[in-house]
């Protein structure tokens, strides 16, 4: 869950509908500076289901007693957080193969770059568990298209290394515009053609349900990207969760877009 203050309470937003913002902009990704990726469609596809895991906890959100909203993913227990990710490779793999590895890059991608699991000795031992499985699995998903004819050429460690971080770019874009972040915000290690860049966002029009956002350097083929969404808004703590989750599934569904535009 993905939480966005405004003036008239919280949005909250899914990780599935989060994710299927990433995938609209893989869609739109790319043009000379940041060149093309292949095979499109999975990668974009993989960008879209990349929180699939996800999905039998959104419908069932647990409450955080200490905000009296649904857990933000960064607030859950790690034993929860860990089952969620462990369980996303079982969810992808209906989506093939190579959408099945990114997903489960993605989420050993996370546990490599946000290491505050180190602090405590049982996190550690919980996140180690994880990432032994996920690497293992992660070997035999790349052996496996290494053999295929056709996948061959996207299993090799230099493709499969910058769709990892295309898409963990994309969730990072798409995490900032959901939750309506204001100020300058930078996203690092965004492949271009010709190794990274740095993306820098400024909001410049801040309404309840819309924002016009500035992305330099500009990404996209198209002279802006218009993109639509969904949350729904709380307008009340709970300190009953399943007061909390009937609000969640009554009428309260907000619309919410996005324009993107080059400085």
């Amino acid at each position: 869950m993905l939480h966005r203050l405004s003036k008239s309470g919280l949005i909250c937003i899914t990780q599935p509908h989060h994710a299927w913002l990433s995938g609209q902009l893989a869609r739109a990704w790319g043009n000379e500076q940041f060149g093309e990726f292949v095979p499109k469609e999975e990668v974009c596809l993989a960008a879209e289901q990349h929180d699939i895991g996800w999905l039998q906890w959104e419908q069932k959100p647990t409450l955080n007693p200490e905000t009296g909203y649904p857990y933000k993913f960064t607030e859950l227990p790690i034993e929860v957080h860990i089952d969620i990710w462990s369980g996303a490779k079982q969810q992808a793999f209906p989506w093939g193969r190579y959408v099945t590895l990114l997903v489960s890059l993605h989420g050993t991608g996370l546990y490599e770059r946000f290491t505050s699991w180190q602090n405590s000795a049982k996190s550690a031992q919980i996140v180690q568990n994880y990432l032994k499985i996920e690497y293992a699995f992660q070997k035999q998903i790349i052996d496996i298209l290494q053999k295929d004819k056709y996948y061959a050429p996207y299993a090799i460690p230099k493709v499969i290394e910058r769709n990892k971080r295309l898409v963990a770019t994309w969730d990072a874009l798409s995490i900032i515009l959901c939750t309506g972040q204001t100020g300058e915000q930078y996203i690092n290690q965004v492949p271009v053609t010709n190794g990274t860049t740095t993306l820098k966002l400024t909001l410049i029009e801040d309404k309840e349900y819309h924002h016009t956002v500035i992305l330099s350097p500009w990404a996209f083929e198209q002279k802006e990207i218009k993109l639509v969404y969904e949350g729904r808004m709380l307008h009340q703590t709970f300190n009953d969760e399943i007061e909390m989750q009937k609000a969640l599934i009554s009428d309260c569904w907000v619309t919410l877009s996005t324009t993107l535009i080059p400085s």
